[in-house]
C-alpha cells in the first residue's frame, strides 16, 4: 500500500512541476486557496511520494498527504459530488485519504529504509 501511494503521489507531484509551479498557484488563487500552498502541495506529493516508495518517514508523509487530501475534497472536489458528473468527484480522494490513514496508523516495516536504518521497533 505504501508503494501504490508513493508512486500517485510521485506522478502527481511531477505533474504539478512539469505544468509549472507558477501555473498551480495560479490555479490555487482561481478557487480561493492562497497561491503559495500550490508550491507546498507540490513538494509534500513529489518528495512524500519518493519518501513513501522507500519507506522513509512513513507516518511523517502519510500525514501531510491525508492533510493534502481533505483540502483537496473540502475546496476542489466535493462540489462534484462523490462519483462526479462532468468531472472526477472525490472518490479516488477518499481511497487516497483512507490509505494515507493506514500507514498513518500503522507505519511501514516491510522493505523500508527506516527498518533498515533504526531496526523493526522504530520503523513503525
Amino acid at each position: 500500500m505504501r508503494v501504490v501511494l508513493g508512486i500517485t503521489f510521485l506522478i502527481h507531484g511531477v505533474a504539478k512541476f512539469q505544468m509549472g509551479l507558477g501555473n498551480v498557484a495560479g490555479w490555487f488563487e482561481s478557487i480561493g486557496i492562497l497561491g503559495f500552498l500550490g508550491y507546498v502541495v507540490a513538494f509534500i506529493e513529489l518528495l512524500g511520494g519518493i519518501a513513501l516508495i522507500l519507506g522513509i518517514g512513513t507516518r511523517i508523509f502519510s500525514a501531510l498527504i491525508a492533510i493534502v487530501m481533505v483540502g483537496a475534497i473540502f475546496t476542489s472536489k466535493l462540489s462534484l459530488g462523490f462519483m462526479g458528473a462532468e468531472a472526477a468527484g472525490y472518490e479516488l480522494d477518499v481511497a487516497l485519504l483512507a490509505m494515507a490513514v493506514v500507514l498513518l496508523i500503522s507505519g511501514s516495516q516491510l522493505l523500508s529504509l527506516n527498518n533498515k536504518i533504526f531496526g523493526p521497533e522504530k520503523a513503525a
